[in-house]
């Protein structure tokens, strides 16, 4: 029994004088050991005298035992919120047994509540996007620089919202954020005295897929460079003699066809790149990017991504030996003999190509040439990360190219002025890229032009996006546990809630 003084009202918190009843409850405590532990508590009843207070009756509540409606103890409630905070429903539940818990998921979940917001933004604040479903929905996290805490979830990335908030909590001297002009809008709207820092990963990334059209658009010269090479090589064994080039018709080379021709007569009719989107169920960077990208480039690269390029390097050596063999050869042992030499891909691979030699519909081998995306890897790395093989195939690039080797140069010049935060000198390099760089690489320089004193200040000062990068991928962890069924206000939760 509570041998504890008279208790306020929960209302007008006055001290009670006279006790109404008393009765029992039955409160779950934490285990002892392997034993589940049961509190009985007799507690009392109280009239309420203050005739101002509509509460006429009220229970005692022992201070860190109990609690109003709840048959469970301050101490069980707190290791509870613990679990579902840690691990969520499910996962908790199961922990709950194997602890000797008695909670559901439900319950578990019912006990997150979202700790409330400031009402003042914090000085240093990071603004980044994260996806519900990638392609699709996004939200938008707000994160506290200096501390490295989240502040609140969006449930959108628009400039609407985010203007919205940043109305409601003044205060953010100092904003980073990527390139989603979105957010720019947002921050010139409500913030306008606040300095924007363009993020300098988000830079580089940019910068990285600019370099990478400009060795879309000249693979031409590569090949060629690759073909008058092998063409001033000794003789090789004889070959099959194979039909003219000519790409096949797979399935996701008639999908770009079909994509590309689609998106273009919506935009011959006037038709807005989110309006396109919304109509064929696509991301507005894809519409961009067929809008923008010759079909040519686009089948190049679908034709790399088809299943069988692992085999490519491998059948110049099943062409010969296939030629030598006259087609007695097995495509077993085809396979064990690249197994052999490197191959990693499956052996049906292998029987198609053998099928095809046979049928006499087999596609020309290739020249070896190394892809766009790996050409900008090699670009993008520091020089002294680079193999010896690596800096040897990238001078042999390098020679092909004139456009590629200028690419090159400015990428390389840009990654120093970022590693090393020569914001001074940002000027100068758009200079030099807007007068004979590539196209793609003088319609980035055209972008930093538009966003030039964040880009400055991201290339001046200490902030960046990172430490919002890390909740960002936290944020995806949490989505990966809950199993993507759970609502925006539960995720929001759980997020604040962690630490």
């Amino acid at each position: 029994m509570s041998t504890s003084g008279p208790g306020r009202c929960p209302d007008c918190r006055q001290r009670a004088r006279r006790v109404h009843s008393s009765h029992q409850r039955h409160l779950a405590e934490r285990p002892l050991g392997s034993r589940r532990v049961l509190v009985r508590l007799r507690v009392r009843r109280y009239f309420c005298d203050r005739r101002s207070c509509a509460r006429k009756t009220f229970a005692e509540q022992v201070d860190g035992l109990t609690e109003r409606r709840r048959r469970s103890s301050v101490g069980l409630k707190t290791w509870l919120q613990s679990i579902a905070t840690e691990l969520g429903g499910r996962a908790g539940e199961r922990l709950c047994r194997q602890l000797r818990l008695t909670a559901g998921r439900t319950r578990l979940l019912g006990l997150l509540e979202a700790p409330p917001v400031p009402t003042r933004a914090p000085r240093v604040l990071g603004v980044d996007d994260f996806a519900f479903r990638k392609g699709r929905t996004y939200g938008t996290v707000l994160v506290d620089a200096e501390a490295g805490r989240v502040v609140d979830l969006l449930p959108d990335r628009t400039a609407e919202t985010l203007a919205a908030w940043l109305k409601d909590h003044p205060g953010a001297e100092i904003i980073c954020r990527d390139r989603a002009t979105a957010y720019t809008r947002a921050i010139k709207e409500a913030a306008p005295n606040a300095q924007e820092i363009a993020d300098r990963w988000h830079l580089l990334q940019n910068l990285s897929a600019a370099v990478e059209k400009t060795c879309h658009q000249h693979r031409a010269c590569l090949r060629k460079n690759a073909e008058e090479e092998a063409g001033d090589k000794p003789p090789e064994p004889p070959t099959l003699e194979l039909p003219p080039p000519e790409l096949p018709r797979t399935q996701i080379i008639e999908r770009t066809r079909h994509r590309y021709q689609d998106i273009h007569q919506l935009l011959d009719k006037g038709w807005t790149i989110s309006a396109i989107a919304r109509r064929l169920n696509l991301d507005r960077q894809t519409v961009r990017r067929f809008r923008d990208t010759d079909l040519d480039q686009l089948l190049a690269s679908a034709r790399d991504r088809r299943p069988n390029g692992v085999l490519e390097p491998f059948k110049a050596y099943l062409n010969a030996r296939f030629t030598e063999t006259q087609g007695q050869v097995s495509g077993v042992r085809l396979f064990h003999e690249i197994r052999e030499r490197g191959y990693r891909g499956s052996r049906q691979v292998v029987r198609k190509h053998l099928a095809a030699l046979r049928a006499g519909t087999a596609e020309p081998v290739r020249a070896d040439i190394p892809s766009p995306r790996k050409i900008t890897s090699w670009i993008m790395l520091p020089r002294d990360k680079l193999t010896d093989s690596q800096e040897e195939r990238l001078l042999g690039v390098r020679l092909a190219c004139p456009d590629i080797t200028r690419a090159c140069d400015l990428a390389r010049a840009f990654a120093e002025l970022v590693r090393h935060q020569r914001g001074f000198l940002l000027m100068q390099w758009i200079r030099q890229a807007e007068q004979d760089a590539p196209k793609p690489l003088q319609s980035f320089a055209g972008s930093l032009r538009q966003d030039l004193d964040a880009v400055t200040a991201g290339l001046t000062l200490p902030w960046s996006s990172g430490v919002v990068e890390g909740h960002v991928n936290r944020i995806k962890t949490l989505k990966r546990a809950m199993y993507g069924r759970a609502s925006f206000k539960l995720l929001r939760t759980r997020v604040l809630t962690q630490p």
